[in-house]
């Protein structure tokens, strides 16, 4: 027990304890005193024994969210796509930009070849709004936590479906399985053709985005605690977590066995090394950054600043980043995408202002 009494204070406080049970008779004084001694201890032994969350600093946490972006002043770099609505996510698979849209309570997948990306694109219309689409093989995984669904789509269509109770946020590969991080069931689930075959939970407020490192180690991002947690798949467990920053939004790993993380609030890129799980650097980045995808060709990471209308890119090769490019950018630059092969960087407005295409 320890906490608010000093060990002198212990010795009059258990003191007083005998002379209260000695005598019941003692002086009003004498009484409240002995009353208030034991309010201390209970105090003490009270505030010793409550858990301490060491990775969650306030009561009722909120997850970080972009910044509202001013009106545009400049027009954006490169080819601006027209969408009817906001784009949620995008992915580029094999040469084929994959692009969520939700307008008006519809919700779609449009598929543009980057070849030639004012064609037509391919439509795919979903149950509900799309979380994070993602490369899988040959195809696109797409989350949908309202519908509590992944969806496994190409631009014919949709050509898998797994249930999955707990509201999957996102999904990443993991020798042969998928690993798919639950918000509500605050869990990572596993799959093996594309059905469930386990869950991995523990100390976690809201499985929120999930990746798999260069060396095939699994973490998951929590965004309400702002940390980033080891995944023992075998275990069934959730391991060793950090704190990052004070509002963590988004991730990527780079080919060096590391987890890039956006600091939302405090406007930071922080790097975590995996085996073990480490915070290596924290490099201030002005403006909300928000989304964030990684070149591994030309090892750069692609942020966007929300509160700019804009993307830069950070040569994250050596001891710290370095700014290697900056774009302005179509309003509310919510989400960015690289084509591995070509270094295209693809930004979607979440404001109704459509798909920049840019060729840095």
């Amino acid at each position: 027990m320890s906490g608010g009494l000093s060990r002198g204070a212990l010795k009059d406080a258990f003191a007083a304890l005998d002379a209260g049970k000695a005598s019941f008779t003692a002086p009003s004084a004498v009484k409240a005193s002995f009353a208030a001694v034991v309010l201390l201890l209970v105090a003490a032994c009270s505030e010793s024994e409550a858990p301490r969350d060491e990775l969650q600093l306030v009561e009722n946490p909120t997850a970080a969210s972009p910044a509202s972006s001013p009106e545009s002043t400049q027009a954006p770099e490169g080819t601006v796509l027209d969408v009817d609505g906001d784009v949620t996510s995008v992915a580029i698979n094999q040469g084929t930009l994959a692009a969520a849209v939700t307008d008006d309570g519809e919700a779609r997948v449009l598929f543009y070849r980057l070849t030639q990306p004012d064609a037509k694109p391919e439509r795919v219309d979903v149950d509900g709004p799309v979380e994070r689409l993602t490369a899988s093989g040959d195809q696109f995984a797409a989350t949908l936590p309202t519908e509590n669904v992944v969806l496994h789509l190409t631009p014919g269509g949709v050509v898998g479906k797994t249930s999955i109770e707990g509201a999957p946020t996102s999904i990443a590969q993991l020798d042969g399985r998928s690993l798919v991080g639950l918000r509500k069931a605050k869990a990572v689930a596993v799959l093996e053709h594309e059905q469930l075959t386990a869950r991995t939970s523990g100390e976690l407020a809201s499985a929120d985005q999930v990746l798999v490192s260069s060396r095939g180690t699994p973490v998951v991002l929590d965004r309400l605690r702002s940390a980033l947690f080891e995944v023992q798949t075998d275990e069934g467990d959730i391991g060793l977590g950090l704190r990052a920053g004070q509002g963590a939004t988004n991730a990527v790993t780079d080919q060096y066995n590391r987890v890039l993380v956006v600091d939302t609030r405090e406007e930071y890129l922080l790097a975590f090394s995996l085996d073990p799980l480490v915070l290596r650097q924290r490099y201030p980045v002005p403006g909300s950054p928000y989304g964030i995808d990684y070149d591994a060709r030309r090892d750069l990471a692609w942020v966007t600043l929300t509160a700019r209308n804009e993307v830069v890119a950070f040569d994250v090769a050596g001891g710290e980043p370095e700014e290697a490019a900056r774009f302005v950018t179509v309003r509310q630059p919510n989400a960015v995408t690289t084509d591995p092969t070509t270094g295209t960087v693809v930004v979607a407005s979440a404001n109704g202002e459509g798909i920049q295409v840019i060729e840095p």
